[in-house]
């Protein structure tokens, strides 16, 4: 059932996470990188670890059975929050890097020199790098979809890129560097178009929008639980069912096969030959709470919050001599992640000392250093509000970039 409350304010959601109870001088604002999480989250990681801790799936013991039964359940969450067919359709994994990963390693088995694999200049290592490998070791070649100068993917060079040749479009679902949503809606077709397997990075994208994988018509949906008010090492895919029966599995080793002989092994249906020995289970039943966490909030309400307070600080930044600004003028399709370079001031300079003003920015390449090439940059500054972000961060900021610009 779900709740009849609904958290609709920054200051009623932060009232629920200890961190900022324990340490109110603290301004976090780098939850691109990892949110924070919220009291019933821990206290599910600890009454776990303390006192119903049993491993799953081999136990026909009580405890055993209970913990089985708790950790598919928040399979069947996931795939209630993406809109999925059914659980089957959702595998655990560490997190989106292990979830591409695995991707990469099985559409891969598939290519063969001529092929090509079709990426965006603006993507997370985690999605390039694993492609990169694939490539190596098959011969296939990668293609790029640029930008445009407002920093959105060129949609005239993406139908110039797409042909017969391309069999994976991997694209993220929302930069982690300049907060753009991609227009899936367009791409995805194209890809379609030409037969291409589809796997869409949605570290970001399940963060700040409600994600339905079935009106995506995507193949694969990979996300992590530690963006999301979830814990550490945690996450996973969705993939529609008759794709995930036609990948091997990457990992081997106990709780993913059916039978095993000295000659050879036979896997299980999926989800579970993609999930190779025992699992983060207080962490999965973590993330399954922040899913309920999730049912609280009233997101659309808070999420238009957010961006409010993204906006003034691109308003702030651009009033100011020696920023540039990395945000796209339109900024219809834009979730308030911000990004900005000084001319004279070192991204890590400026979170430095942003720091000793009690304010927690990201500084760097971002893991996107092929962007920062585009960008012309080697790195930038980058700041992320989430649904528990208040103008009081905001001011705090203000504040903090003041005090770095006197050092000039």
């Amino acid at each position: 059932m779900q709740p009849t409350k609904k958290y609709a304010l920054p200051a009623e959601v932060r009232a629920q996470f200890p961190f900022f109870d324990t340490k109110p001088e603290i301004h976090y604002l780098d939850n691109a990188a990892s949110s924070q999480k919220p009291r019933c989250v821990i206290e599910t990681l600890h009454q776990y670890d303390a006192y119903e801790h049993a491993n799953i799936h081999r136990g026909v013991y009580g405890i055993s059975e209970r913990a089985t039964d708790r950790y598919e359940k928040v399979r069947e969450k996931l795939a209630a929050f993406l809109h999925a067919k059914r659980p089957e359709e959702m595998v655990f994994t560490s997190g989106s890097t292990e979830s591409l990963n695995t991707l990469a390693f099985g559409l891969g088995t598939r290519l063969q020199p001529g092929d090509e694999i079709l990426l965006t200049v603006a993507e997370h290592h985690a999605n390039l790098v694993p492609w990169q490998l694939v490539a190596a070791r098959t011969g296939a070649r990668i293609r790029y979809i640029p930008l445009t100068a407002d920093y959105r993917l060129d949609l005239n060079a993406a139908a110039e890129l797409f042909s017969p040749k391309t069999k994976v479009f991997a694209c993220a679902h929302i930069s982690n560097v300049l907060g753009v949503i991609h227009p899936l809606e367009i791409l995805i077709p194209m890809a379609r178009a030409v037969g291409a397997a589809v796997v869409i990075d949605g570290a970001q994208g399940i963060v700040h929008l409600d994600v339905n994988v079935q009106s995506l018509d995507c193949d694969f949906y990979v996300f992590s639980g530690h963006k999301m008010l979830g814990p550490t090492g945690i996450g996973g895919f969705y993939g529609k069912y008759e794709k995930l029966c036609e990948l091997p599995p990457w990992k081997g080793g106990g709780d993913m096969i059916e039978s095993v002989t000295l000659e050879q092994s036979r896997f299980k249906c999926p989800p579970h030959r993609f999930e190779a020995g025992t699992p983060p289970i207080s962490a999965c039943l973590g993330l399954g709470r922040a899913l309920d966490f999730y049912a609280t909030l009233d997101r659309e309400r808070l999420e238009a919050g957010n961006l409010a307070l993204s906006k003034q600080l691109t308003a702030y930044l651009r009033g100011r001599k020696g920023y540039r600004v990395l945000v796209p003028a339109d900024e219809t399709a834009w979730v308030g992640i911000v990004s900005f370079h000084h001319e004279r001031i070192h991204a890590h300079d400026m979170a430095a000392v942003a720091d000793t003003q009690g304010v927690c920015v990201r500084a760097g390449h971002h893991c996107a250093q092929p962007l920062m090439q585009v960008l012309g940059v080697t790195a930038t500054t980058r700041v992320s509000p989430y649904l528990y972000n208040t103008q009081a961060d905001l001011d705090a900021l203000f504040r903090a970039l003041e005090q770095v610009e006197m050092l000039l």
